[in-house]
């Protein structure tokens, strides 16, 4: 079997290297690149405006490493007064490890769904909501936190651009490379790739590949395009994905 990931660097790569590490053949192919966000210059006022018992998210590691790096160019801590929530295991790691402070995650899926579960987003009128997340981005979360009753606020602190590519000669060079597995971890990603891929290439190769995703949100969306062949991580993160692989 030979792996293609899709995931963007640096987590691809990462990915790639534990999987021939493992004697795997495997390949990155990220298809989204990433720059700080508009709302970048905000971030320390947001930050500043939270008092204690209000609710700050972080919706990936991006975010983090973009805020992050923000907040040592102006000089600024990641405040100690709000309660910090973020979407997963890998971006609470990333969180804490920044910002030194206790990260609530949900324990088994990375979604907003999941997250709003929690016990603490129960009861949330009169808080204020900060989420530092991406360009796009879902609106589940920032939708139903109003519906309960906080102030929300969202922060872009990074941009996803797509990679440009030639569709054609990538599609000839991945199936002259015998792919067939396909990693990826996103909505927008799995659409661009099926985009990308003309569709001689799809019929023939793309579509029949084994597709590894990571929500069943995701594995409805590859069966709408035409994927039959799916697999669910039961996490994002590359653990979850090399476990799914093995």
């Amino acid at each position: 079997m030979s792996i293609l990931v899709t995931r963007p660097s640096p987590a691809g790569d990462q990915l790639v290297s534990r999987l021939r590490a493992l004697g795997q053949v495997a390949w990155s192919f990220p298809l989204i690149e990433f720059s700080p966000g508009r709302e970048l210059p905000q971030l320390t006022g947001h930050l500043g405006a939270l008092q204690a018992g209000d609710l700050l998210f972080a919706l990936s590691q991006h975010a983090v490493e973009f805020a992050h790096a923000r907040l040592q160019q102006d000089g600024q801590r990641w405040p100690d007064a709000p309660r910090y929530f973020a979407i997963g295991r890998t971006t609470a790691l990333a969180l804490h490890t920044e910002s030194g402070q206790h990260i609530r995650y949900p324990l088994d899926r990375e979604t907003s769904e999941v997250l709003l579960q929690l016990p603490e987003l129960q009861t949330v009128v009169g808080k204020r909501a900060l989420i530092l997340r991406g360009n796009g981005g879902r609106e589940l979360l920032g939708d139903t936190l109003r519906e309960r009753g906080a102030e929300v606020t969202f922060c872009e602190c990074y941009q996803r651009s797509h990679k440009h590519y030639d569709g054609a000669e990538e599609a000839m060079r991945w199936q002259a490379r015998g792919i067939t597995t396909l990693v990826v971890t996103s909505g927008e990603m799995l659409q661009q790739l099926w985009t990308l891929i003309p569709q001689w290439y799809r019929e023939n190769w793309l579509l029949r590949c084994r597709l590894l995703v990571v929500s069943e949100r995701l594995a409805n969306l590859a069966r709408e395009l035409g994927w039959q062949d799916i697999r669910i991580a039961d996490n994002a993160d590359n653990d979850a994905l090399l476990r799914a692989l093995q």
